[in-house]
Order: structure tokens, then C-alpha cells, then sequence
């Protein structure tokens, strides 16, 4: 004989509000698609030994439509896209986002600004952020000699 169990609809409901209460107010991200950037844009940032690198996609924006600027290890880019309305018929879909956007950013490091270089092509734009020469990593030359030199320093 085959036990049957009875489909109770609201089970499931249930235990889907549970995890949202559970999970989703304390992780609220966890219900955000990575790849979902609406009202904003996506960026990959890295670091060399002299520099950091910042790229974002920004299709459809204009270059004089961008506003970078950089303040210590903060670098704040915004971006305009103008709303292009359409002349006649009607929308079957609109995802295209229009509007302002502006994300920043903490750096690894302190940049310095004055020194940034900016390019922006195919709709990407990539920063080359020099690293302030303090954070630099310094090569120290060995001397020769027999290390009697007054200036290094002997433990004694």
C-alpha cells in the first residue's frame, strides 16, 4: 500500500517567508542579481605595484557626459544618460536605464590625483590611478663594503 501525502499549498509559501525573514533582512543582497546594475554601472578595479586601475561599462553615455574626480583613496565617477523618448507608438520593452548614475569607490591605497590618466572608448572608460609615492614599494640597494660603513647600524 502507497502513502499518499496530502499537497498543503501554503507549506511552501511558508517556508519561503521564513527564509526572507530569517535571511534577507539581515543579507539583503543575497536577493539581488550579481549582473543586476540598474541605476548604476558595472566596474572592475585592480592594483599594480605602481598604480590602480579602474574600468567601467558606460554604454550610450556620452564622455563629456562623465564627472571623475579622486580625493585621497576615494574616486567618485557619475554619468549622465539623457531619456530619449519615443515619438510615436508605444513600449513592449523599456530596460534601457536613463538618467544620472554615480557609484564611489574606496581604493586600496591613496592615489595621486593630479597624476590620473583617463580614457574612454566603446563606451568603456578606464582610469589609471598612479599610487602616491609614500604607499610605493622602495627597491633598497645593498652597498658593497665590509660593513663597518658609520652609516649603517651594528647591533652592540
Amino acid at each position: 500500500m502507497t502513502n499518499m501525502i496530502q499537497w498543503e499549498p501554503f507549506n511552501e509559501l511558508r517556508s519561503t517567508m521564513d527564509r526572507l525573514f530569517d535571511q534577507g533582512f539581515s543579507r539583503p543582497w543575497r536577493f539581488i542579481a550579481s549582473q543586476d546594475y540598474q541605476g548604476s554601472f558595472p566596474v572592475e578595479i585592480w592594483e599594480t605595484d605602481d598604480a590602480v586601475g579602474l574600468r567601467a561599462a558606460l554604454p550610450g553615455i556620452r564622455p563629456e557626459d562623465v564627472d571623475i574626480s579622486v580625493v585621497g583613496d576615494m574616486v567618485t565617477i557619475k554619468a549622465q544618460r539623457p531619456a530619449e523618448e519615443q515619438q510615436d507608438g508605444n513600449y513592449y520593452e523599456r530596460e534601457i536605464q536613463y538618467g544620472a548614475y554615480q557609484r564611489t569607490f574606496s581604493l586600496p591605497v591613496n592615489v595621486e590625483a593630479d597624476k590620473a590618466e583617463a580614457s574612454y572608448e566603446h563606451g568603456m572608460l578606464q582610469l589609471k590611478l598612479p599610487k602616491a609615492e609614500s604607499v610605493r614599494p622602495k627597491q633598497i640597494k645593498i652597498g658593497a663594503g665590509n660593513g663597518t660603513n658609520g652609516n649603517v647600524l651594528t647591533p652592540g
